[in-house]
């Protein structure tokens, strides 16, 4: 009989509160973490920042115009990372001359353990702090690695998220060098 007169009464609580909470859980209309028009996109103008060095000093985006762009957003504690570090040096060794710059952009770790890292590791490329995720926010990114390639006139021309191996790094890096 009790079993009769409470499952009425739950498909009625679950048909008023469902809605109510669905209501009050929701994103309020005109806040979004990145509005669809600022979300970068192949074909469309880099996103401006503007990152301390690891010798504090300012380096923004536009400094770097003119130059075909590998922008590679990375962190010490993450294997991905880490493996392909070597084909980044790599390809920033071959054709720096040319005009390619490989700009790493690590996720908030302190200057002395970025710096032990590419002491580490070998690496020349030039690196920036983004110590409290601005560069990332302004490229969506939500995982590491993530790299941009960005042609000499400031363009996005690919993005890949994830590893890259020597292969897929060439191959975007001709959408961006002659």
């Amino acid at each position: 009989m009790i079993k009769k007169r409470i499952l009425p009464l739950l498909v009625l609580l679950v048909l008023i509160l469902g809605p109510a909470w669905i209501w009050f859980h929701r994103v309020p209309s005109g806040i979004a973490a990145l509005p669809p028009e600022s979300i970068p996109l192949r074909g469309h103008p880099a996103p401006e920042f503007s990152l301390q060095t690891l010798d504090g000093e300012a380096l923004s985006l536009s400094e770097l115009r003119g130059q075909a762009i590998v922008l590679n957003f990375w962190a010490t504690w993450c294997p991905p990372c880490r493996a392909e570090m070597p084909e980044l040096q790599a390809a920033y060794q071959a054709y720096r001359s040319g005009g390619l710059v490989v700009l790493g952009v690590n996720q908030a770790e302190e200057a002395p353990v970025v710096r032990a890292y590419l002491e580490e590791l070998g690496l020349t490329f030039p690196v920036v702090l983004d110590a409290n995720y601005e560069a990332a926010s302004l490229y969506a990114v939500n995982s590491l690695p993530t790299t941009f390639f960005i042609d000499r006139d400031g363009i996005i021309r690919g993005m890949v998220v994830g590893q890259m191996n020597a292969a897929l790094l060439n191959e975007q890096i001709r959408t961006i060098y002659p």
